[in-house]
């Protein structure tokens, strides 16, 4: 089965790292994104302990990595976008991976920083 490409650079000697309560529940609801969940339900679903399911969405809620209304929980829309900018971002980057980086092309287009008098304004 294939894994994501954060799991493959997660990869050590030994073989993948023991994912957290939170990197389990979050990686379920970004799964399942159409759907909000009760904590019952975000426990059976991951194995995560249903004393920890609690304290650890409270910590994502924190982050904005999760939403929640009434009993329910779902991913937020700040995470999902953060997420596809990313993969863009790196899907973008490594399309250039092997190309030599051309400074003359990127100083006609760079902008130069302001200058600096020294004395505080």
């Amino acid at each position: 089965m294939p894994i994501t490409k954060d799991k493959f650079q997660r990869i050590d000697d030994e073989g993948i790292r023991p994912e957290s309560n939170a990197e389990q529940i979050l990686e379920f609801l970004v799964r399942n994104e159409d759907k909000a969940y009760t904590q019952s339900e975000i426990a059976e679903e991951t194995g995560v302990k249903r004393g920890s399911v609690g304290p650890t969405l409270k910590r994502l809620k924190d982050r904005s990595a999760v939403e929640h209304k009434a009993n329910y929980w779902r991913v937020s829309e700040e995470e999902l976008v953060t997420r596809s900018s990313v993969a863009l971002t790196s899907e973008t980057a490594s399309q250039y991976d092997e190309e030599e980086f051309d400074v003359e092309k990127w100083a006609e287009y760079a902008v130069d920083p302001p200058e600096y008098s020294g004395e505080n304004e």
